[in-house]
């Protein structure tokens, strides 16, 4: 770690979550080590250790444990934090559908990493998008600066709402990877981030039991109430999440006006105004392509990147304002949904599915297991989908970049 003069620190993308995390005053923070997690939580032990983290660090045998330490903590009113990759979150997946049921405002940092078996400690997207279904808020950071910031307003996000986040980057792309970040004061953090208050309150004089079998249908409780079946339950976690999006917004607009940076909420654009070929991608990718639209700018095509920066709740209605002039829309996914194609395609047809927006959707496999892709790559495969519409062939069967079948 290096400080500069202005607050500026050089500093990982794991140091970064570590830093976004004490800034927020957590209070518990519970986690196992995973390669590339480890050094996040591991920094956040010696900030305890120190006293510089006035928070409760609990050691667990397995991130399933981590995750039942967080849900418990929570549900008495703590602030909690957790991180992992890859066969960790996989090992979480039974308490991350808890942690959402239970409407808990858990922060978790996901380092993407490419799930194993065969084995492999790079990288990919397969770990988070394979848990997008758990009822969490996914937001994925393009760099280590998006990550502190995204980190500090998933607490905002999540207290709001009563919903988990978890907060996804690049693992060794970001997570290892120095370059600066503006750290913000203690005193900034907390006037954008109140205290805790948690929905669930235990009192020994009133006792209460939580999260209890719940049948099919309503039913009255002991005291006579009518209480929600599950169906209900599941209804209304659908509900908060849809209505999430303009909280992210919201958080994001506020966070800008308190520390002069912004996310663009959902998404984010480049060179996007008069685009007619876009190019479409999520995190570390995401960057790497905005190098791609300048270079097709050169080759004379309209070429602009729409970035996804929340994937759940899906912000449908920002994607179909973005790409309504688009002629061709190409989508460059870091994951692989086993026996159809892209979960960030298959998400955008949905979206367009039904609206007056007629476009040709190519999606390329990229950067699975670690493997390089550049710039200039995606560039290729962006031209060589416009040449195949322009053949009269609009649509293309998905193509895996750099994959040497």
């Amino acid at each position: 770690m290096k400080k500069t003069a202005d607050n500026t620190q050089i500093i990982t993308g794991n140091y970064a979550t570590a830093l976004a995390a004490k800034l927020s005053r957590v209070q518990v923070v519970a986690a196992y080590p995973i390669t590339p997690q480890s050094p996040a939580t591991e920094a956040l032990s010696q900030f305890v250790e120190k006293g510089e983290l006035d928070a409760e660090y609990v050691r667990v045998e397995s991130e399933h444990s981590a995750l039942a330490v967080c849900i418990a903590a929570s549900t008495v009113g703590a602030r909690t934090f957790t991180a992992t990759s890859a066969n960790g979150l996989a090992y979480m997946c039974e308490q991350l559908h808890w942690a959402a049921g239970a409407r808990l405002p858990i922060v978790l940092a996901c380092v993407n990493r490419a799930m194993s078996a065969p084995w492999t400690v790079l990288n990919d997207q397969q770990d988070s998008i394979s848990q997008r279904d758990t009822g969490w808020i996914q937001i994925y950071a393009r760099n280590s600066q998006e990550i502190l910031d995204s980190i500090i307003q998933a607490y905002k996000i999540a207290e709001k709402v009563y919903v988990p986040v978890m907060v996804c980057y690049d693992g060794y792309i970001l997570s290892h990877t120095v370059m600066p970040v503006e750290v913000p004061n203690q005193e900034q953090v907390d006037r954008f981030l109140p205290p805790y208050k948690p929905h669930t309150v235990l009192d020994p004089s009133a006792p209460q039991n939580l999260n209890l079998v719940t049948l099919a249908n309503p039913r009255r409780d002991a005291r006579g109430v009518m209480c929600h079946g599950y169906m209900e339950l599941r209804y209304l976690l659908q509900e908060a999440l849809e209505n999430t999006l303009e909280t992210v917004v919201e958080v994001d607009r506020e966070f800008g006006d308190v520390f002069g940076r912004s996310y663009g909420g959902t998404h984010w654009g480049y060179r996007l105004e008069d685009a007619t070929l876009i190019l479409m991608a999520m995190g570390s990718v995401a960057t790497e392509a905005t190098v791609a639209v300048d270079q097709l700018r050169q080759r004379g095509h309209r070429a602009g990147l729409l970035a996804l920066r929340v994937y759940r709740p899906f912000p449908k209605q920002d994607v179909i304002s973005a790409t309504k002039e688009a002629e061709l829309i190409v989508v460059f996914d870091k994951n692989i949904s086993y026996g159809y194609e892209g979960a960030t395609c298959s998400d955008l047809k949905a979206a367009l599915y039904g609206n007056s927006i007629q476009v040709p959707v190519h999606n390329y496999i990229v950067g699975l297991g670690g493997r390089d892709v550049k710039a200039r790559e995606l560039a290729d495969a962006a031209e060589g989908s416009l040449r195949w519409v322009e053949e009269g062939r609009p649509q293309k069967e998905v193509e895996w970049l750099n994959c040497h079948i």
